[in-house]
């Protein structure tokens, strides 16, 4: 009996699950889409706030989508306090969460609710698979966007630091995308894994774009000629170069910066090594870097497009795929395609 992973991708809107075996189909192996651990959470904070009730917030550093909740909580004119470990999700610089209103404890002041911050909650995953007679998953492995903690430098510049290591140190292997032990920069990461008991992490971009590899033909194709794998997030987008099993290339956007135009030109820009750090960095988005393209990869011109916003690039040049069957499971696909290609 082959072991069972449960595959987390968790966004800023919906977490995308996978219960994967070996022993089983892909096409039978139990799949998810449900709402984020930031869009759970915000909700009980929406229900106390309504209530008229502080809240004290203890737990990890877990996805920023749910500060917009704390926001709103303290624009009611109601008091928020927070533990250290669960105000990381705010900032990353602690000297700026008194001067935003919210008080640093280590115990929940009297007359606050507690909330506990965390992208993984065991005993609320035990009773969901529970209620669905899913018997408890062998490991699990998840992912998730981390910015990265870059103290006194811009966190855009400090997250494509780690891509230049990536590309030259890591030789741009994607299956090292897939951390046994994250960088101590992605301190989001770092607390997500020591909630799922230790197993394996990655960023959200790197493991959809892995999951793209999950489909053999482009796997195959990006062995024999170059290939582009986009993939487009609700608030991030990602795009590689890849060829000979090897990214040569890495475009980080936002999402709302670009429309389906002005991606498409900066994508052909990518392609040949045009597109600068500068110019990316300059129009709000993270960056770009390029290594020497090998001509052999007859400038990159396929284009894969993954993610919930993949229709920006619709009436374009591209195809799009559904690993495994289910576009939306494009990072849970990838998380096990990584742990896959380093076996080999």
């Amino acid at each position: 009996m082959g072991k069972t992973t449960l595959c987390l991708d968790i966004g800023s809107g919906t977490q995308d699950v996978l219960l994967y075996s070996p022993d089983i189909e892909i096409e039978n192996c139990p799949k998810f889409v449900i709402p984020s651990p930031a869009l759970q959470i915000g909700r009980r904070m929406e229900g106390l706030r309504l209530q008229g009730k502080h809240i004290w917030l203890h737990g990890r550093n877990m996805g920023g989508g749910v500060t917009r909740f704390i926001r709103a909580h303290q624009k009611a004119g109601l008091k928020v306090a927070s533990n250290e470990s669960a105000a990381y999700t705010m900032a990353d610089d602690l000297t700026r969460i008194p001067e935003s209103g919210i008080e640093l404890t280590e115990t929940c002041p009297d007359g606050y609710e507690p909330v506990m911050l965390t992208d993984f909650n065991e005993k609320w995953w035990r009773t969901f698979l529970a209620a669905a007679e899913i018997p408890w998953p062998d490991a699990i492995a998840a992912c998730a966007q981390d910015h990265g903690f870059h103290p006194g430098k811009s966190n855009r510049m400090g997250r494509f630091k780690l891509w230049q290591t990536f590309l030259d140190e890591g030789e741009g292997r994607p299956e090292t995308l897939v951390y046994d032990t994250p960088p101590a920069m992605l301190t989001r990461l770092a607390d997500l894994q020591k909630d799922i008991g230790g197993g394996v992490v990655s960023d959200t971009g790197s493991a959809a774009v892995l999951g793209a590899l999950f489909v053999d033909e482009i796997e195959q194709h990006g062995m024999e000629t170059g290939v582009t794998l986009v993939n487009i997030g609700n608030s991030h987008l990602i795009a590689f170069l890849l060829y000979g099993g090897r990214i040569h290339g890495v475009y980080e956007q936002h999402t709302g910066c670009v429309d389906g135009k002005k991606l498409w030109a900066d994508l052909d820009k990518f392609r040949c090594g045009c597109m600068t750090f500068e110019q990316v960095f300059e129009e709000r988005g993270h960056g770009c870097l390029t290594l020497d393209l090998p001509k052999k990869a007859e400038g990159f011109k396929p284009t894969y497009v993954l993610g919930p916003r993949r229709a920006m690039l619709e009436g374009f040049d591209v195809q799009f795929p559904a690993p495994g069957g289910d576009m939306m499971l494009a990072g849970c696909f990838g998380l096990i395609k990584g742990l896959s290609l380093r076996e080999k």
